[in-house]
C-alpha cells in the first residue's frame, strides 16, 4: 500500500534519522572512538551525495519510494547507490516507480520477517535508459514466488537474474527511456 507522506510526516522522521546519526557522533566521541565517529561522518557524506544524485534524476516517485522506503515497517532494509546524476528525462517515472513498489511487495512477501535482510539498489542512468541492480542478502522463503513475478512479461523493462538462492538475488532491470515522453 501506497502512503502518502505529509510534510510534517516527512520533517519528522527526516529529523529522527538525523537525531539518531548525531547521538551515535556523540556516543563515540565521548568514548573516544575519534576514528568511529569520522567514519559516520563520511558515511552520511556519502548517504546525502547520493540522496542528492538520486534527487537530481528527475525521477521524483521513484526517488520518493527509496527516501522512504525504510520509515515503514519491511521484512527488509534497503540502500542505494547512484553512479551518476544524468537527468532521466524521458523515463516513464510512474511505471518505473510502480514497478519497483510491486518488486519490493513481492520481496517482502517472500522473506523470512524479522531476519537481517537487505536490498542493494545500484542506479546506473545511462544515454537511453536506466539501469538498475537489485542485490538482496538474507532469508528467501518463497523463491519460487519471486521466481514467477520476474517471469512476467513487462514490455518497457528487460530483466536478468542474475543468482536466485536461499540466501541471495541479484537482477539487473533495464528501463529505455520513452519516446513521447519530455
Amino acid at each position: 500500500m501506497e502512503k502518502d507522506w505529509s510534510t510534517v510526516e516527512v520533517l519528522r522522521h527526516a529529523r529522527h534519522d538525523w537525531m539518531n546519526k548525531i547521538q551515535l557522533i556523540k556516543g563515540n566521541l565521548s568514548l573516544s572512538k575519534y576514528d568511529r565517529a569520522k567514519e559516520i561522518i563520511d558515511e552520511i557524506v556519502v548517504e546525502a551525495q547520493n540522496e542528492a544524485k538520486l534527487s537530481n534524476l528527475n525521477i521524483p516517485q521513484f526517488a520518493s519510494l527509496l527516501f522512504t522506503y525504510n520509515w515503514e515497517n519491511h521484512s527488509f532494509q534497503i540502500e542505494y547507490e547512484v553512479l551518476d546524476d544524468v537527468k532521466c528525462r524521458k523515463l516513464d517515472d510512474q511505471f518505473l516507480e510502480s514497478w519497483t513498489r510491486s518488486f519490493f511487495a513481492r520481496l517482502d512477501d517472500s522473506v523470512k520477517p524479522f531476519h537481517d535482510n537487505h536490498l542493494s539498489v545500484l542506479i546506473e542512468p545511462q544515454e537511453d535508459g536506466i539501469r538498475l541492480f537489485f542485490d538482496f542478502s538474507g532469508i528467501i522463503t518463497e523463491r519460487e514466488s519471486i521466481r514467477s513475478y520476474l517471469g512476467e512479461q513487462h514490455q518497457a523493462i528487460r530483466m536478468k537474474m542474475e543468482e536466485l538462492s536461499e540466501q541471495e538475488l541479484a537482477l539487473e532491470v533495464f528501463m529505455p527511456f520513452s519516446r513521447g515522453l519530455e
